[in-house]
């Protein structure tokens, strides 16, 4: 158990760190582009990333979650599971993609917007078959080399884009900037599995375990299509209902939530696994895990939630003046990142314990609920009435996530109220810190000082020890078993 262990907190560390400077370039390349555009052609770039995102998970279908949990459990079986799930994906693609040009061509949006949309097809085509080769790295417990792809990828991307604002080209090179690191990827993931895991592709199409596959898939597939519909349908639906400067308003917004969530990506990445072993053979350990993973990801996303609703003025200086309108939409956002963090370790634990059909069931909830909010409040209150969708639909989730957690395994209910408790204590002393000193000193000293005074209350009141210190050096500084 101790290798398993160590082996957890090394992947988590490979990928955080590797999703830290992967967001923070992604992030930065964002503030750039926004800052070179206005709202409007912002809000069309992103309408198109949008809209091609939602058809992608058509070709996935959950695919890549069996293929990590099926691996892990049976890794002798991997050039098996790998083939067939290919051989599913394929006609998959070719459906999803017809679909799509169909469906822009009767929306009646102008030339520029359909070739952004042709354009992020090609991206959306590479990067599922991507995901697919990444899940058997996840299925043999191997975060490192996904996690060396994920940084370069954004570089690729960050400086090709870059150099498409420096020569003043349109918005279409600035897709195809994204369309060559996703090549990238599609070639670097597909010789991992060839010359790395030595997974062989077979020609011959095993029909019984395509069958067992699409089983197994149904209810992971229909909670990856409601995710997906969740993630991005908000920006399609402010496109149709409110236009584009209302999708690049509410960009600032989703996107800055969006770098944020590569902590809890980072956790269930390598947690997924050690949840689905535990729920075979050691549910004391499955409990002891998830209640950590929830106590972290409190610690975690509480001030970075308080921080930037109480510095959103601020934030917002990062960008142009006409997206000063984004500043209340994006403090109504901040108030669901405790949920959504939460929501990472919640689902991922239902998906290992079998209980993908309650995944999906809360997903299609949710997703239910933010359609409705959206068509009612998008039209009367434009960006903030998707803000408020977000806000409203996470904790919903959450709420039903963590009803069925309760059913499945006894865990520390008390144990995560109170770190809950001492998180928001912390955080009070935070953001009096910060609103004493936002006005004197600028936004890096005053993040800082109010971060400096949330982990020393933090620590003085017991959120964490010293030991925990030491525990995540050491996760660090050990070599990989």
């Amino acid at each position: 158990m101790p290798e398993k262990i160590t082996n957890i907190a090394k992947n988590t560390s490979y990928f955080t760190f590797a999703l830290v400077l992967q967001k923070v370039i992604s992030f930065t390349y964002f503030i750039l582009i926004a800052r070179s555009l206005l709202p409007e052609d912002l809000g069309k770039y992103y309408f198109a990333i949008s809209f091609t995102t939602i058809f992608a998970i058509f070709i996935d279908l959950g695919l890549a979650n069996v293929l990590t949990r099926e691996i892990a459990k049976y890794k002798e079986k991997a050039s098996d599971f790998l083939s067939s799930a290919l051989a599913i994906k394929l006609p998959l693609a070719i459906l999803s993609l017809s679909a799509l040009v169909v469906l822009i061509n009767l929306m009646g949006y102008p030339a520029l917007t359909r070739q952004l949309v042709y354009l992020s097809s090609v991206c959306m085509i590479l990067d599922s078959f991507t995901l697919t080769f990444f899940a058997c790295s996840r299925g043999l417990h191997n975060l490192f080399f996904e996690s060396i792809a994920a940084v370069v990828f954004q570089i690729i991307v960050m400086a090709l884009g870059l150099a498409a604002l420096y020569l003043k080209l349109d918005l279409r090179f600035l897709m195809l900037a994204l369309a060559a690191a996703s090549l990238f990827n599609f070639v670097y993931s597909a010789c991992l599995i060839k010359y790395k895991w030595k997974i062989k592709i077979k020609r011959k199409i095993d029909f019984k375990l395509i069958k067992l596959i699409i089983k197994i898939t149904v209810p992971f597939g229909l909670f990856a299509i409601f995710q997906r519909l969740y993630m991005y349908l908000d920006s399609v639906l402010l496109s149709i209902l409110a236009g584009d400067k209302e999708v690049g308003l509410y960009q600032i917004a989703f996107k800055i939530i969006f770098a944020l969530q590569f902590l809890p990506m980072a956790f269930t990445a390598s947690l997924y696994p050690a949840f689905a072993s535990y729920w075979a053979k050691n549910r004391e350990q499955l409990a002891i895990t998830f209640e950590r993973a929830m106590s972290y990801l409190i610690i975690i996303s509480l001030p970075i939630s308080a921080g930037i609703i109480a510095l959103a003025d601020k934030i917002i200086l990062l960008f142009k003046p006409e997206y000063g309108e984004a500043i209340l939409p994006l403090r109504i956002i901040m108030c669901s990142l405790v949920f959504i963090f939460l929501n990472f370790p919640v689902g991922s634990l239902l998906n290992a314990c079998d209980k993908q059909k309650i995944n999906t069931a809360n997903m299609g909830a949710a997703l239910l609920l933010s359609v409705i909010m959206n068509i009612f409040l998008i039209p009367l209150y434009g960006t903030a009435g998707a803000s408020i969708t977000v806000a409203a639909s996470n904790f919903f989730m959450f709420i039903l996530g963590m009803f069925r957690v309760s059913a499945i395994i006894k865990y520390n209910k008390s144990k995560i109220i109170l770190i809950f408790f001492k998180s928001a204590v912390s955080v009070f002393v935070m953001i009096l810190t910060a609103l004493l000193l936002k006005h004197d000193l600028n936004i890096f000293f005053t993040v800082v000082a109010a971060g400096i005074a949330y982990l020393v209350v933090l620590f003085f009141i017991g959120g964490f020890k010293r030991e925990d210190i030491i525990s995540m050096y050491r996760a660090f500084a050990k070599k990989s078993i």
